[in-house]
């Protein structure tokens, strides 16, 4: 079965090289096998690495700089920036799945899913998600924990005609990486918005709340859409206050 977006296209074309160097790039570092402000492979090695020319290195470099790994040299080359942090930081500037910011902090991750049912948006769906009434959706309910503690609920609503063939299986190791990898759909951007909420009786019995410790956790809305334009995903996480921190790379950009 092809999955089709509202364009009619076919998300069947492989994802462009430089972004699976940048992917490859970020993980050693990441894992630190680059050390902090140590320089990169020359960019006549990375290409000999790599095999690919010299425009698409720099497409992916030019990626890690924009994420905040990196920092070009001039005359010197490229040095690596980027300093893990203790606790489990989640980042506002990039998209990363769950699976992806758990190893990216070292920590081991696991998701189990709470609900998993294929509905049709009504107008109160279509006025909290931005699907349009109508449209065929996924509705998957995650928990996530790190190193076993339960520390994120998720209420994810993706377009079927984009995810088709989504399982509970797949919810369980990484939405992300089968949209990708196996539909090679490509991921652009997200806006979100965060908040802080009062918890409700299903944050504060899964994620082993006590109310008189915390009455309020962090929530952030995400709008997605793919290279298409086509919006796939609308999610709500919702974060247990004691164990996050967000983390953005600022850049300034210049003013003519």
């Amino acid at each position: 079965m092809r999955c089709l977006n509202k364009t009619g296209r076919d998300h069947s074309m492989p994802k462009s090289k430089y972004e699976t160097i940048y992917k490859d790039l970020k993980q050693k570092i990441e894992e630190e096998e680059y050390a902090y402000q140590e320089l990169l492979p020359s960019e006549n090695q990375l290409v000999q690495s790599y095999n690919c020319s010299r425009n698409t290195i720099r497409r992916a470099v030019s990626r890690l700089v924009m994420d905040g790994y990196v920092q070009t040299m001039q005359g010197k080359g490229v040095r690596n920036i980027y300093r893990p942090v203790e606790q489990a930081a989640y980042t506002i500037g990039g998209i990363e799945s769950f699976k992806e910011s758990s190893i990216r902090n070292h920590k081991k991750g696991r998701s189990v899913v709470l609900q998993f049912m294929e509905l049709t948006a009504d107008e109160k769906i279509s006025r909290r998600t931005g699907f349009p009434e109508g449209s065929e959706l996924y509705y998957i309910q995650r928990l996530h924990f790190l190193d076993e503690k339960p520390l994120i609920i998720n209420h994810n609503y993706f377009l079927k005609s984009a995810a088709c063939g989504l399982t509970p299986e797949i919810a369980e190791n990484s939405i992300y990486e089968y949209l990708e990898n196996t539909l090679h759909m490509t991921i652009v951007n997200s806006k979100r918005v965060m908040t802080v909420e009062k918890i409700t009786q299903i944050d504060e019995k899964y994620l082993e709340l006590d109310v008189n410790d915390y009455n309020c956790l962090a929530v952030i809305t995400s709008h997605t859409y793919n290279s298409d334009g086509v919006m796939f995903e609308f999610t709500q996480s919702r974060h247990r206050p004691d164990y996050f921190r967000f983390q953005d790379n600022a850049v300034r950009r210049s003013v003519s």
